[in-house]
């Protein structure tokens, strides 16, 4: 199983990023795929998660309305368009992916089995 992670940059705060995570290998069925994000000194932190079969995403209450996670069948990809940054997102971003995760669980990072390498994303102000 592989992640990779991708998207990242330096961008000014107000502008838009979409991160993408390209899959390989992974089983489908009750798969839940995430995205974390972590700087330095800090704990990692849970940002959006989505049942790959379908369902309602989840979201951390810090980037509600400015974010949003996809995934795409066809091209086996979660993606996590990033609306209206701010600085304090800044950060190393990551993708997760999990199975057979109840909701509650889903903004666990300790429930997810495969990581990806990550991807930094910088917002200036």
């Amino acid at each position: 199983v592989q992640l990779q992670a991708s998207g990242g940059g330096l961008v000014q705060a107000g502008d838009s990023l979409r991160l993408s995570c390209a899959t390989s290998g992974l089983a489908f069925r009750d798969l839940i795929m995430g995205w974390f994000r972590q700087t330095p000194g800090k704990e990692r932190e849970f940002v959006a998660a989505i049942p790959w079969g379908g369902g309602y995403p989840a979201y951390a209450d810090s980037v509600k309305g400015r974010f949003a996670i996809s995934r795409d069948r066809a091209k086996s990809t979660a993606d996590l368009q990033m609306n209206s940054l701010k600085p304090e997102d800044t950060a190393i971003y990551y993708c997760a992916a999990g199975h057979r995760l109840i909701r509650s669980s889903m903004k666990n990072g300790q429930y997810y089995t495969y990581w990806g390498q990550g991807t930094l994303v910088t917002v200036s102000s």
